[in-house]
């Protein structure tokens, strides 16, 4: 019995890690969420039970509750579960609550991290998060908590010169920029990804102030990802770069 934590990334499935891929060869079953590729389901074996569990907001999906014991009785049952989680499984993927329960059942259990859309997908979309003489650290802060409040953190955060990234925080996006307004930061570059490393990726730039009007004219929505700080106003000058290259041609 064995239960293999994988991060598949934060959406391409050319992304997920060639351990990850090793993983989703050798699986008797692999338990996958809605963020997940679908192609990457190619990689299973052909006889491999597969299983949806995703959770999204809005849609009825598996509580976290009734996952741990499905990991359990499939590694009974079947064998190798590969538990397979858009991004990496130990940032707000709970992968370390899966892999405690399991663990309570005499499973081994493995982690195989991915690339988590904290960093990647703002890398992707020429966002670097730090970068010399702009930004010296980041923050990446849950927009989601179980009592449904913002973390305090994220108070915390907003009065740092650090680049804040949110994940999980669309619903709450205007409420995250009131943080932020309140701390004399309602002019601070903010930059919004959708479907990050997707072909259908999005991106909307703005400040503190108008970035939830822009969001919603674009009709931007979940999933998404937050960028608060000086480096989200990197992209707008190498599209500006790009335009006048182009321009002068």
């Amino acid at each position: 019995m064995k239960l293999t934590l994988v991060g598949a990334g934060p959406g391409d499935p050319e992304l997920i890690t060639l351990k990850g891929v090793k993983a989703l060869q050798q699986a008797d079953v692999v338990m996958y969420d809605a963020l997940v590729h679908p192609d990457l389901l190619d990689y299973c074996k052909p006889d491999a039970l597969k299983v949806y569990v995703g959770k999204r907001i809005n849609e009825y999906s598996c509580t976290q509750e009734e996952i741990n014991p499905l990991i359990v009785h499939y590694a009974q049952q079947y064998g190798h579960v590969v538990r397979l989680k858009g991004g990496d499984s130990f940032i707000f993927g709970r992968g370390y609550e899966e892999m405690e329960y399991a663990r309570q059942y005499g499973i081994e259990t493995e982690v195989i991290p991915g690339l988590s859309s904290s960093y990647s997908v703002p890398a992707l979309a020429g966002i670097p998060l730090t970068t010399r003489g702009v930004s010296e650290s980041f923050w990446v802060v849950t927009g989601t908590t179980k009592t449904g409040q913002l973390s305090k953190d994220l108070h915390l955060a907003a009065q740092s010169t650090a680049t804040v990234v949110i994940l999980m925080g669309m619903h709450k996006l205007a409420e995250i920029m009131t943080v932020f307004g309140g701390s004399g930061k309602a002019d601070l570059p903010v930059a919004i990804i959708q479907n990050g490393s997707l072909t259908d990726e999005q991106v909307v730039t703005g400040t503190v102030s108008t970035i939830a009007e822009q969001v919603a004219a674009a009709q931007i929505g979940s999933p998404a990802i937050i960028v608060v700080g000086e480096v989200a106003r990197l992209r707008d000058l190498q599209l500006d770069e790009l335009q006048q290259a182009i321009a002068n041609h």
